[in-house]
C-alpha cells in the first residue's frame, strides 16, 4: 500500500507528464475495449446475420428433392446434386429420425424438415455435398451392432453412387456425435463435426490418423464444455488436429420464429412473442429464461385460446426455442463455419 508521501511523489511526478498521462489513459481505454468485445472467429455470429439465416435463403438455389429406402430395415434418405464435391452424413440425435433433415414432399411424404436440420441439408446441397440421412434403429444409437450396419450401408451407398473417390465428411448431433466420433475410428472421413456433444473418446482407442475434429457446442452447458476441453487435449496429443466453436443465447424477435419455422407466419410469430413475454418466458431483453423443453409454453399456449399454431409446428417452434436458449439443440447457424472446416480439410 501507498503512504501519504509517496503518493504525494507520485502525483507530483506525473505532473510533470501530462502528455504521458493522457497517453497512458487512452492506451487502457483501448485494451478494456479490445477485451470486453473482442471475439474469436469461432464464436458464434452476430444476431444481426439472422437476416440472412431465413428460412427460405436457399429457394432459388436449391430443391428437397430426396430418394427414400432401406436396406436390411435401416431408413436412408439422401440427395445428390448435379456435380457433387463431397459426401456429407448426418447423424440425428436421441427421438430423431433421418426424416428430419427432409420437407415434407411426394418423394417423401412422412418427412418432417425441422428447422435447424434442415438449413444444415440446403446448406450442404448448395454447396455440392451429396447428403446421406440414417435412422438409427432405436430411440438413441447405439455402438456394436448398428455402428456396423451403419458403416456397411455408408461404405455400400457411396460404391453404389460412384462417389468413392469424393472427400466424405460427417457431421452428428448429441448422441449422433458420439455415434460419428466412433464411426471415425473405421470409416476414412476427411473431417467430423461433433455437435453439442463430447464425443467417446475415452470409451475408445483414438487410431493414428484420426480424421480432424471440430466441436460446435453450447458453453452454457458447462459440464459438457469442461468434457470438450478434455478432450480436445487428448485429440491433440494423439496428434489430431482439433478446433471449436462456441454457440451463445439468441434474442426472440417478434419475427424470428417465422424467419425461421416454414409455414409459420408473421403474424402468429409475433403473437407467440407476445404471448411468452407476458408470461415471463422471456425478458425484457428478448433472452429465453429457461429451455424450451422446461418452459410451459404449450400450457400457456392452451389457455391463451390461441389456435393459430398448427399442431405439426410445436415440435419447430420448441427446437428454436431451445435454440435461442443455447443449452443444448441442433443449430445450423454456424454451418457456414462447418462447411468451410470441412473444405479447408479436403485434398
Amino acid at each position: 500500500m501507498l503512504n501519504r508521501g509517496t503518493r504525494l511523489t507520485a502525483w507530483l511526478a506525473l505532473q510533470k507528464c501530462p502528455v504521458m498521462v493522457q497517453i497512458m489513459l487512452v492506451v487502457s481505454i483501448i485494451v478494456a475495449l479490445v477485451l470486453l468485445f473482442h471475439k474469436s472467429d469461432e464464436n458464434p455470429i452476430p444476431v444481426n446475420v439472422l437476416e440472412n439465416q431465413k428460412w427460405n435463403r436457399f429457394e432459388s438455389l436449391v430443391q428437397f428433392n430426396p430418394e427414400r429406402e432401406f436396406r436390411n430395415g435401416t431408413d436412408l434418405i439422401w440427395q445428390i446434386p448435379d456435380s457433387p464435391k463431397a459426401v456429407i452424413f448426418l447423424a440425428h440425435g436421441c427421438t430423431g429420425r433421418a426424416a428430419n433433415f427432409w420437407d415434407r414432399s411426394s418423394k417423401c411424404p412422412k418427412c418432417v424438415g425441422l428447422p435447424e436440420e434442415r438449413f444444415i441439408t440446403l446448406h450442404a446441397l448448395a454447396r455440392k455435398y451429396a447428403v446421406l440421412t440414417v435412422s438409427s434403429a432405436g430411440e438413441c444409437w447405439t455402438f456394436d451392432k448398428e455402428k456396423l450396419i451403419v458403416e456397411d450401408i455408408i461404405r455400400w451407398w457411396v460404391k453404389r453412387q460412384k462417389l468413392e473417390k469424393l472427400p466424405l465428411v460427417a457431421l452428428g448431433a448429441s448422441s449422433g456425435g458420439y455415434f460419428v466420433s466412433a464411426l471415425a475410428n473405421d470409416l476414412k472421413f476427411s473431417s467430423i463435426t461433433l455437435m453439442i456433444i463430447e464425443g467417446l473418446f475415452d470409451q475408445m482407442d483414438i487410431i493414428e490418423g484420426y480424421p480432424p475434429t471440430l466441436f460446435v457446442h453450447m458453453p452454457k452447458d458447462v459440464s459438457r464444455r469442461q468434457k470438450i476441453t478434455e478432450f480436445m487435449q487428448v485429440l491433440k496429443n494423439k496428434g489430431v488436429e482439433v478446433s471449436e466453436i462456441e454457440c451463445m443465447e439468441l434474442p426472440l424477435s417478434p419475427t424470428f420464429l417465422s424467419d425461421r419455422i416454414p409455414g409459420l407466419n408473421q403474424t402468429v410469430s409475433a403473437r407467440l412473442f407476445n404471448l411468452f413475454k407476458e408470461k415471463g418466458f422471456i425478458g425484457e431483453d428478448g433472452y429465453m429464461k429457461r429451455d424450451g423443453r422446461a418452459t410451459s409454453w404449450r400450457k400457456a399456449l392452451q389457455e391463451s385460446k390461441i389456435t393459430l399454431l398448427k399442431k405439426d409446428l410445436e415440435h419447430p417452434v420448441e427446437e428454436e426455442l431451445n435454440l435461442a436458449f443455447a443449452y443444448h439443440e441442433m443449430t445450423s447457424l454456424q454451418s457456414e463455419q462447418i462447411f468451410n472446416w470441412f473444405e479447408s480439410h479436403m485434398t
